[in-house]
């Protein structure tokens, strides 16, 4: 069973930066894709962002796009996500999930796999951007 573990969230201000990491134990992220979700208050769950577990290819939502950066530290085991020019409607709780891909190919085209459908879940850190 792989074990997904967040840190690196905490309080910043408007314009700030954070680095999140998900690390796993005992097994390697190489070959997982990795994913990004977030949670506010009252929302959805949405997913920022991914990469895929076959070839590195990064993947971005548009409401963080230019501002994350996703990447990948076999040797550490860890999948970072580097978001800068935090705002306020960032606030909310990070999640790392893993699969076997970001996307699924359904009814003859890819989209990206909802949260119903990644296997493995880390529990979360906090994210407050203060205003």
């Amino acid at each position: 069973q792989l074990q997904l573990e967040e840190s690196g969230g905490g309080l910043v201000q408007h314009g700030g930066s954070l680095r999140l990491s998900c690390a796993a134990s005992k097994f390697t992220l190489e070959n997982y894709a990795i994913a990004w979700f977030r949670q506010a208050p009252g929302k959805e769950r949405e997913r920022v962002s991914c990469i895929s577990g076959a070839d590195d290819s990064t993947y971005y939502a548009d409401s963080m796009k230019g501002r994350n950066t996703i990447s990948r530290d076999n040797a550490k085991h860890t999948v970072t996500l580097q978001m800068n020019s935090l705002k306020p409607e960032d606030t909310a709780v990070y999640y790392c999930a893993a699969d076997s891909s970001c996307h699924l190919w359904v009814g003859g085209s890819y989209r990206p796999r909802t949260n119903q459908e990644y296997r493995y879940w880390g529990q979360g850190t906090q994210v407050t951007v203060s205003s």
